[in-house]
């Protein structure tokens, strides 16, 4: 049954509509997938194992304080200093010599190539502030 309201046709009841054109269907809508907290349990506190990793000095010292590597392949830390309340104004490698300066509020790179396995304690250079790790692999 056609009805027609203001001049425009509505079919009523359980008719068939056909057409000539083919009508794509709407699109189904998707739930958007929530973000994954950078510090879940599993993961808090460690960088992802990359060539280059950003990482902050805080209060709390070197954010992230784990950083994954490969014995053999050079490391980029991309490091910022955020505060002037720790001694961290430069980073030293343990059983390195040299050390590099950490302005305030500039990101500075510091490359590293990790010769051994194991785990290679990094900090302030006075060694009051020794809160980071190289967790190198083979």
């Amino acid at each position: 049954m056609v009805t027609s309201i203001l001049g425009v046709a509505l079919l009523v009841g359980g008719g068939a509509c056909r057409s000539d054109k083919t009508v794509a269907p709407p699109p189904k809508a998707v739930a958007p997938t929530p973000p994954v907290p950078a510090d879940t349990p599993a993961t808090a506190g460690v960088a992802p194992p990359l060539g280059k990793i950003a990482m902050t000095v805080t209060e709390e010292g070197f954010v992230p304080s784990r950083v994954p590597a490969k014995k053999g392949q050079p490391i980029t830390l991309s490091i910022t200093r955020k505060t002037d309340r720790t001694c961290a104004r430069e980073i030293v490698f343990e059983g390195q010599d040299g050390k590099t300066k950490l302005p305030l509020d500039q990101a500075v790179d510091v490359t590293y190539t990790p010769k051994a396995s194991g785990e290679l304690k990094f900090g302030c250079a006075m060694g009051m502030m020794v809160s980071g790790v190289l967790a190198v692999s083979d």
